[in-house]
C-alpha cells in the first residue's frame, strides 16, 4: 500500500455530489516547496493534488472552504490525459481516507484563525468524524523554556 500525506491550502471550495448512490467530496490541495536553486535563487514549486473523499458523512463539507489549511492522507492515483496538442498530461489524484482541519484564512493576508483546528475527519476510527471543539487551550503562566 502507498500512502500519501499532503498539508496545503484549498484552492476552491469542496464540492458534494452524488455518484452512483455514494457520496463524495471533492477538492484541490495546493502544496508548495520553497528552495534554492543552484545560482541561491528562491525557488517556488507548487504541487496541485485533486483529492476525492468517498463518504457518506458530509458534515465536513462545510468546513472544506477555498484558503483553508489541511492535512489530507490516503492513496494516490497518476491520471494520464491527452492534451489539446496531441501531447499527454499527467495529474494526481488522492482518494482521501482522512482530513484533518489545520486553519482557517481570516480576512487579511496570510492570518489564519483555526476554529476547527485539530479535528480529523474519516480514517480508520470508526469512519466517523468528531465535531468541531473549541479553540485551543492557552497556558494560564508564561512559558519560560523557549526552545531557542
Amino acid at each position: 500500500m502507498i500512502k500519501l500525506q499532503v498539508i496545503g491550502n484549498l484552492g476552491k471550495d469542496c464540492v458534494t455530489s452524488n455518484v452512483n448512490g455514494r457520496s463524495v467530496m471533492n477538492f484541490n490541495v495546493a502544496h508548495t516547496e520553497k528552495y534554492k536553486d543552484a545560482q541561491g535563487n528562491q525557488v517556488d514549486k507548487t504541487i496541485w493534488v485533486e483529492c476525492a473523499y468517498w463518504s457518506d458523512r458530509t458534515a465536513v463539507a462545510a468546513y472544506l472552504k477555498k484558503g483553508t489549511q489541511v492535512y489530507v492522507e490516503g492513496t494516490p492515483e497518476v491520471r494520464t490525459y491527452s492534451k489539446n496538442d496531441g501531447s499527454t498530461g499527467a495529474s494526481l489524484t488522492l482518494r482521501v481516507q482522512s482530513v484533518q482541519l489545520l486553519g482557517q484564512k481570516a480576512a487579511g493576508p496570510g492570518d489564519y484563525s483555526s476554529p476547527a483546528a485539530g479535528n480529523t475527519y474519516g480514517g480508520n476510527t470508526g469512519g466517523g468524524y468528531s465535531q468541531p471543539q473549541s479553540g485551543p487551550s492557552v497556558p494560564s503562566e508564561p512559558v519560560d523554556d523557549l526552545p531557542f
